[in-house]
């Protein structure tokens, strides 16, 4: 198939490049990089994340909003109080 593409000036720059490495067309550098892009994606790899066991809370997390606001308003009354 024959069609007219307008091409960013980065990716022709990077077009240019690949065919100067792999001295080959501009054809064929076009074709291989659209058939990577466009392949069926392979399945999704399994990523496992370790878990760990914290414990039990040591405050209500319920009102953590509540708590981290309470923590900030200590923190600003000792820095003016002058115990930076």
């Amino acid at each position: 198939m024959r069609t007219t593409v307008t091409l960013d000036r980065d990716v022709e720059e990077l077009i240019r490049r690949e065919m100067h490495r792999r001295r080959v067309s501009f054809k064929k550098v076009v074709n291989d990089g659209l058939r990577l892009a466009l392949r069926d994606p392979s399945p999704p790899h399994r990523v496992e994340t370790p878990s760990f066991d914290l414990g039990a809370p040591r405050a209500n997390l319920d009102r953590a909003l509540a708590l981290a606001g309470a923590l900030e308003d200590e923190e600003r009354l000792r820095r003016l109080e002058g115990g930076r």
